[in-house]
């Protein structure tokens, strides 16, 4: 039977968009509403900040944009809903009546007191935002104009990029949880780690140059110092092949075909004999 490897499937991402805004609120009380980075649509339900239980009174990291990493400005950025411009209306005198409340528990009470709003207050900032939404689809349908098809591409590829160091890092993680073997060191890992008890880094010296002089003694060591190392590490490579192969034959078993190695999934062709090949040129 022929496997295929599946990818991930990117979890979370409502929450993280909800942890990046509240991030964004606390960061930017007194900041403009334009300002701000996109949000989910359903922002306003009363229940999600309950799950963003990993944010922190800690200010936003700046990081560039796609844009800005291929050289152009930052594109125009999407307004606040009503609901994250009732947070961010609101949280300052909130955390004025309790100094020492919690981001969570902040968000938590707000997102009561939203679902408790005054309807005209709910009415004025959907009206806010709205007039905010004409303003942002111009200046981005300005912004879009400007852009050439290349520099469309290397935008598109870096979006891929990230979306791709995402999934190897999911994948790794869950790798390590499902208790994947780990692959043994090789002979010239186990000497550099040999040579840190035996000739460790002196105090004026960088680990750099440490390094490469270590580097420099493994390749002027002879074959038979290093077939000690070699010897190890090939006993232990051993060991893991047969350790691999039973955890993926359990990971195939159980379903979890994305963690095994693709080469042991694909089961290849078999080989055409004489006789049906000479069938098909007839």
């Amino acid at each position: 039977m022929i496997y295929s490897t599946t990818l991930l499937s990117s979890r979370g991402g409502l929450i993280g968009s909800l942890m990046s805004k509240v991030r964004q609120v606390v960061a930017n009380d007194k900041g403009s509403a334009a300002s701000l980075s996109p949000q989910p649509a359903s922002s306003n339900d009363p229940n999600r900040p309950i799950a963003a239980a990993g944010i922190s009174h800690s200010p936003a990291s700046q990081s560039k944009t796609l844009e800005e990493q291929v050289g152009l400005p930052p594109r125009p950025k999407k307004p606040l809903t009503p609901y994250f411009r009732f947070m961010r209306e609101q949280r300052p005198k909130l955390i004025a009546a309790n100094p020492k409340i919690s981001t969570v528990d902040a968000v938590r009470q707000l997102s009561r007191s939203w679902s408790e709003a005054d309807a005209k207050l709910k009415d004025r900032l959907q009206t806010e935002y709205k007039k905010d939404q004409q303003i942002y689809i111009e200046l981005r349908t300005k912004y879009d104009s400007t852009l050439t098809d290349e520099q469309r591409s290397e935008i598109k590829q870096l979006k891929q990029d990230i979306v791709d160091a995402k999934e190897r890092r999911q994948l790794r993680k869950r790798v390590k949880e499902l208790g994947r073997p780990k692959k043994p060191a090789s002979a010239f890992l186990r000497f550099i780690v040999s040579e840190r008890t035996n000739t460790p880094q002196a105090p004026e010296q960088t680990y750099r140059d440490w390094h490469q002089k270590t580097t420099a003694k493994w390749s002027r060591l002879p074959d038979s110092e290093k077939e000690v190392y070699m010897q190890e590490s090939r006993k232990e490579l051993e060991i893991y092949r047969k350790a691999i192969s039973v955890w993926e034959e359990k990971m195939i078993r159980l379903g979890h075909i994305d963690v095994v190695r693709s080469g042991n999934l694909i089961d290849p062709p078999e080989p055409k004999t004489r006789k049906s090949q000479a069938a098909k040129v007839k």
